[in-house]
């Protein structure tokens, strides 16, 4: 009987994933909201109600009444989503997580289906990409953060496979979703310079297919004339201008320099990616492994006793900040170890799958370090595909 089973799981890998995908997120049904879902479900019940205006309530949010288009940065077909989704499933935790977990299973088996152009182990890269930390906590959350990775993750999937087989159809397709990222996050924008880039080092030249990327243009230059007929504002804009702003802010409040918020933005992606260091021992030699630890004691002596981090050396209750410095160290070598696997990869093929892996992963992490507001495993997410497929090259 196990050994049918097993047959018939190898035999069918989609199905193999979707159970194993259920089976990992499924116990965490009846998790309560937590975070900035509130923000995204009060969307949806202004959606269920008025679908043609779906920022225009008050809401309190941060201990002050905001307009909800003050309050949020976030364009709404996330909240369209659960508001659609609410309504076969009710507005419980149980209902709308498993609303999202159709998300998650796209972006598991939609992983998969891309590796299978760029490795020979795609199941490896689909599992891998579940498997990581932030991937498991965001898969949970009913914000827009996966939904987006869901719509990112096929978009470059009919990109790809559209360049191979000269197929406008799919090049459409992905233009659409595309589009549908960027009004889901607006960071799923950051798919025009990267497929941009994957077409121009696949073809060398440009041609009728850069046509199909003005199709998000289209999409969010009609989100922009619609926000401003609603609401007297380009929210799109309000977004970039709040990132700049707080960016710089938060920042120079906290006195933390550029060194400080790279080295933390390092220690988020190698912890919300940990998959990665866990296979450590199989991706590097030997050699590298051991430089690879003496540069870690260096860069954890240098955290400590230079105070990179301006942490005391004990907190009121008693914790030791040694200790917290150290495993923040060990994270972001773990972070750098991404970085030079996507470094690696393209130093050593030189294609343009390659050259695709390497700009998703070093484009999530310059967001997240340069750009975003804040470091956080939520602007790590989008990288988690690419760094399972890299792990399964």
């Amino acid at each position: 009987m196990l050994e049918t089973t097993r047959r018939w799981l190898a035999a069918h890998p989609n199905w193999a994933l979707t159970f194993v995908t259920l089976a990992v997120l499924a116990p965490f049904l009846a998790k309560p909201f937590n975070i900035d879902d509130p923000l995204f479900i009060w969307g949806a019940r202004q959606i269920y109600l008025h679908p043609g205006n779906p920022y225009g309530f008050d809401v309190n949010w941060a201990q002050t009444v905001f307009p909800m288009w003050n309050a949020t940065e976030n364009p709404p077909l996330a909240c369209y989503y659960l508001a659609l989704s609410a309504g076969f499933f009710g507005w419980s935790e149980i209902g709308l997580h498993t609303a999202f977990l159709l998300p998650a299973l796209a972006v598991v088996l939609g992983t998969r289906r891309l590796a299978r152009h760029f490795c020979t182990r795609p199941s490896l890269a689909a599992l891998a990409t579940l498997f990581t930390p932030v991937f498991m906590v965001s898969g949970m959350t009913v914000m827009c953060d996966m939904l987006m990775l869901a719509f990112w993750v096929w978009a470059v999937i009919f990109w790809v496979e559209g360049m191979e087989r000269d197929d406008f159809g799919f090049l459409a397709l992905s233009g659409l979703l595309i589009a549908l990222a960027a009004l889901t996050k607006y960071y799923g924008v950051s798919l025009l310079p990267l497929l941009l880039a994957y077409g121009l080092f696949r073809l060398r030249r440009p041609g009728r297919w850069m046509i199909y990327l003005l199709i998000p243009l289209a999409a969010l230059y009609a989100y922009q004339v619609a926000t401003i007929a609603l609401y007297g504002h380009n929210l799109r804009l309000r977004a970039v201008q709040f990132t700049s702003f707080f960016a710089g802010f938060e920042k120079q409040n906290a006195g933390h320099s550029p060194t400080t918020t790279g080295f933390v933005a390092l220690a988020f992606t190698g912890g919300c990616v940990a998959v990665a260091a866990f296979f450590a021992p199989l991706l590097w030699r030997r050699r590298t492994l051991v430089v690879g630890g003496g540069a870690m004691i260096l860069l954890a002596a240098f955290a400590v006793f230079g105070d990179m981090l301006g942490l005391d050396s004990d907190d009121s209750d008693g914790t030791s900040r040694l200790l917290v410095n150290l495993q923040i160290t060990f994270w972001a070598a773990g972070g750098l170890g991404v970085l030079a696997l996507a470094v690696t990869d393209v130093v050593q093929r030189r294609d343009a799958g390659a050259w695709l892996l390497v700009l998703w992963v070093l484009g999530t992490f310059s967001f997240t370090a340069l750009c975003n507001w804040t470091v956080n495993g939520r602007s790590i997410l989008p990288m988690a595909p690419a760094v399972g497929i890299l792990i399964a090259r």
